[in-house]
């Protein structure tokens, strides 16, 4: 890639197709709690946001009868078992290709706990694509930021650029001073991922065309 010097990933909802499974999850949870469980894509990608203990508050979740600390193991639990059947996007592998042949390196930065983002990488067989894997030290999906900073003082002068699908992801990047694409197919709806300010593409074909 010509601009570029690395390219750093998010994971859920980019390289994975996950939006299913985090809706599976979400929903057994708000159904045990007589809840409104998403009917929708459309409605799950207008409430996801980050963190993501606003998006269960949002959806009805009382922290004073059930702590935040205690739903999540219970939903990373649903997700896991959920998450077998989510495959890649189908243009992921080809994309990843693309970028190693032009001998630019790549990262995950993901909100996931780190071991078990190594692991569903592991089960994908994409590891070895990556220089680094940086995840979370809990479950709780909090924020990435604190990574970026990390990762953007450990290489200080790489010319980067983040693919992500969320608002996020936007923030994530301006943190690593980098330049962010969204792919709209992910946790996000296309309508809010335009009020970002970055580019807004369908698929990874944007990815590569930025490589030419």
């Amino acid at each position: 890639m010509k601009r570029y010097d690395h390219v750093i990933w998010d994971f859920n909802g980019t390289l994975l197709d996950d939006v299913m499974t985090g809706i599976r999850s979400v929903n057994t949870l708000l159904a045990e709690r007589g809840l409104d469980v998403i009917e929708s894509i459309e409605r799950y990608r207008q409430v996801f946001r980050f963190p993501i203990i606003d998006y269960y508050r949002s959806l009805g979740f009382d922290f004073e009868k059930e702590p935040y600390e205690v739903l999540a193991p219970l939903w990373v639990e649903l997700y896991l078992e959920n998450v077998k059947t989510a495959e890649l996007y189908g243009d992921v592998r080809q994309t990843l290709d693309f970028i190693r042949e032009r001998g630019v390196s790549q990262s995950v930065l993901s909100a996931t706990e780190l071991c078990m983002l190594r692991g569903q990488l592991a089960s994908l067989g994409i590891t070895d694509y990556f220089e680094e894997i940086m995840g979370l030290d809990n479950i709780h999906a909090g924020s990435k930021l604190s990574l970026a900073y990390d990762w953007r003082e450990r290489h200080p002068r790489d010319r980067v650029l983040l693919v992500g699908d969320t608002d996020h992801d936007v923030r994530t990047a301006q943190a690593l001073h980098a330049d962010c694409i969204l792919i709209c197919r992910g946790h996000q709806s296309r309508e809010h991922l335009l009020t970002t300010g970055v580019p807004v593409a369908s698929d990874l074909t944007a990815v590569r065309e930025m490589a030419k």
